[in-house]
């Protein structure tokens, strides 16, 4: 027998949410279904065993899209099942992580798979914000420990209003997608992209995001008071043997800790500028820690559990560094950019290319220009369309000196690739304007912090070297944080990198122009940003901008008015939306003929705008002048060269344009008076004809005697030709 139900629900920003738990998934530690309009979510929280010597949150988001939640079927016509998560997939994957992981204890060493599905989806409501609240959700009614409670929130603006919870159309229209996750009082996640809003009008945006939040997390707290799960302690031991087991590693731990406070301050004494250089001082301090502890009589073993907590001690270290002494491991000001270095033109048959370097992160981007026949075909759940701008990032192994072989993008990569590509979408010039596809690929050569900011620099730069007519440079950097939770003791640090990216820190990524933010992600390995971090770090993260923006500046200051030589050149033109047929022709011969005539590609838009994309100048001026023939639009005083393709009593048809014919008069054909028309043409002849008049009912009046240069206008001739009758 089916269970029915247990449903709560709020009015929310318009709409019913509506979270319902008991019926779907009863095997899952936690389980509920979210609904928002007619998008609804199911989501799961399962916890798994416990892995030893884990050295990071074993946590597994999943977001399942399915056609079938859309009404629809795979386009392919090959494999109809899903196959791997889409990019947009992906995205949101990401998106609900890194909400919920800051909230799971530092020990926490279980195995744990929150995995949301999405059952129906209505075209209007986007399903991540009901997947992350559904998450929450899940985590809180189940017996997982999570020190949640938490919400999400969109935000859009259309014509400087704000909007909680836009529609898909709503967000296009507007110039702001903001995603908020938090608890009542604390900032965990951010995800952004404007078209350049000042940080005063982001900082506003997040605030009524917040405020959103409350009802939301109201609601979870009322669901797991009334059927929530007691919480299991994980680390409780087993048995007496697990017990002495967990009281030994303690001691070592203990004894390792005693040690290594009496390096305090040792470990950074002098300013370790690179990377290396901080590498090895930690490698040199891990050596004495393994040989103290081998003094003191521990095992090979033991000394390996006791070099477990070096991590721990090197945040406390530069935490404790950069609040009480304001300095960092490298010797930089808490505000301070690494140097910068940008140029273009590297690579010589590429389109456009940019190097730059932040530090010891190195980025090399490189722009692609293609017809607008090579957009991008998307075909998910939510969207059926194209795309014609999309950046791709690849971060190799070498760039942080390892040895892993390369097995494809990551969700990494796909995150920090989406991230630059959304950071430049504000400023690319219209179609009508610049109707190339374009793609830019970002190989991260080395990496120290913020790659994908990087990468978003790069981007700039490759696009100004290609003559991609960008309306602003765009520029990121990465904004960190030291900070002492318990005490409420914090410090915003400017160009994030290595060692600081610990405990108590975030990782705030801010991109834009000189004008305003055009991209916003932050995740946090804390609790939740205070409003006093939030506006501090936009703040410092538009002068930091301002500066960056400077170096690209320096390398190149605008978009170069040619374009490399091995681009391809685009003609675009309009015609009348009634001639496109004439250009395709049955069955596509006419346009094909062409492509295959002059080499070109052609693209032509329900609107009537032509595109013709070719390497060859001649070609392209054939092409053009053959589909403007094709397509002209007859006008009187206009001459053309045609055949007679007819002859009657009363005069001759001429051809003058592909299936448009004109009538010569008897009495147009030459000056003085003609007998009969033979006389004058016959079929197949080709004559010169000027239109000089197009009746009422659209039929074209040609003339042979007005090209004369003998020929005078007489009263007669202004008089109708055609027979009524």
């Amino acid at each position: 027998m089916i269970s029915s139900p247990k449903e709560f629900s709020i009015d929310w920003a318009g709409r019913k949410l509506t979270i319902s738990t008991g019926q779907l998934a009863k095997q899952a530690n936690g389980a509920v279904t979210v609904r928002y309009g007619d998008t609804v979510v199911l989501c799961t929280a399962v916890l798994g065993e416990a892995k030893d010597d884990m050295d990071h949150l074993p946590l597994m988001v999943d977001y399942e899209e399915r056609m079938y939640a859309a009404g629809r079927i795979k386009g392919s016509r090959f494999v109809k099942r899903e196959g791997r998560a889409t990019d947009e997939a992906i995205l949101t994957c990401r998106l609900i992580d890194r909400a919920i992981r800051p909230l799971f204890a530092a020990d926490f060493v279980n195995d744990i798979a929150v995995v949301t599905t999405v059952f129906s989806h209505d075209g209007a409501n986007d399903a991540d914000i009901p997947a992350l609240i559904g998450a929450a959700s899940a985590l809180s009614i189940s017996d997982i420990p999570w020190i949640g409670n938490i919400a999400a929130v969109r935000i859009g603006r259309i014509e400087g209003k704000f909007i909680v919870m836009p529609t898909y159309a709503e967000t296009v229209l507007g110039d702001l997608d903001l995603v908020v996750a938090g608890s009542v009082d604390k900032t965990i996640m951010v995800e952004a992209g404007a078209n350049q809003l000042t940080e005063a009008e982001m900082l506003e945006a997040m605030k009524l995001a917040h405020e959103q939040l409350s009802p939301v997390i109201d609601l979870i707290n009322t669901i797991a008071k009334e059927i929530g799960k007691t919480k299991i302690e994980l680390n409780k031991p087993k048995n007496e043997e697990d017990a002495l087991k967990k009281a030994a590693l303690v001691e070592i731990q203990n004894k390792a800790w005693a040690f290594l406070e009496t390096k305090r301050g040792v470990l950074f004494a002098e300013p370790l500028a690179t990377k290396a250089d901080r590498k090895s001082a930690v490698s040199r301090l891990k050596k004495e820690l393994a040989a103290n502890m081998a003094e003191i009589g521990l095992s090979k073993d033991d000394r390996k559990k006791a070099e477990s907590i070096m991590e721990d001690f090197v945040d406390s270290e530069v935490t404790k560094m950069i609040l009480d002494e304001k300095r960092r491991a490298d010797g930089r000001a808490l505000d301070q950019i690494r140097s910068l270095g940008a140029m273009v033109g590297l690579l010589p048959r590429t389109h456009g290319s940019g190097l730059f370097e932040r530090g010891s992160t190195q980025v090399l981007s490189s722009v692609t220009l293609g017809s607008p026949g090579m957009e991008q075909t998307l075909d998910t759940m939510e969207f059926q369309g194209t795309k014609r701008y999309f950046h791709h990032y690849n971060f190799p192994s070498f760039a942080v000196g390892e040895t892993k072989s390369s097995r494809g993008p990551g969700r990494r990569e796909i995150g920090h690739g989406a991230l630059a590509e959304r950071a430049l979408m504000p400023v690319l010039p219209p179609k009508e304007q610049f109707p190339y596809t374009i793609r830019v690929v970002s190989e991260v050569l080395g990496s120290n912090g913020s790659s994908s900011m990087g990468a978003t620099c790069g981007s700039t730069l490759a696009l100004l070297d290609a003559g991609v007519p960008i309306s602003e440079p765009v520029a990121g950097i990465a904004m960190g944080m030291a900070s002492d939770e318990k005490n409420g003791r914090y410090q915003v640090i400017t160009d994030l990198q290595d060692l600081e990216d610990g405990n108590g820190g975030m990782d705030f990524k801010i991109a834009g122009t000189k004008n305003g933010i055009t991209v916003i992600q932050l995740d946090t390995k804390t609790s939740g940003l205070p409003w006093a971090v939030v506006t501090e770090t936009l703040e410092r993260a538009k002068t930091a901008r301002l500066q960056i923006l400077e170096e690209i500046k320096k390398a190149i200051p605008e978009p170069r008015k040619e374009m490399s030589q091995y681009a391809p050149r685009i003609e675009s033109f309009r015609i009348n939306p009634e001639k496109i047929r004439d250009v395709i022709g049955p069955g596509g011969k006419m346009i094909n003929g062409i492509i295959d005539a002059l080499k070109v590609e052609i693209d032509i838009e329900d609107d009537g705008l032509v595109m013709i994309t070719s390497n060859n100048p001649d070609s392209m001026k054939r092409a053009v002048e053959w589909i403007k023939e094709l397509t002209r639009e007859v006008a009187v005083g206009e001459t053309y060269e045609g055949e007679v393709v007819r002859v009657m009593p009363f005069g001759a048809f001429v051809n003058i344009l592909p299936k448009v014919d004109g009538l010569v008069h008897i009495s147009e054909l030459a000056i003085g008076r003609t007998e009969k028309v033979e006389d004058v043409v016959n079929i197949g002849d080709t004559v010169k004809v000027v239109v000089f008049e197009i009746d009422s009912q659209g039929r074209i009046n040609l003339s042979m005697k007005r090209l004369d240069p003998k020929y005078v206008a007489t009263e007669k001739d202004s008089k109708p030709l055609r027979d009524s009758k």
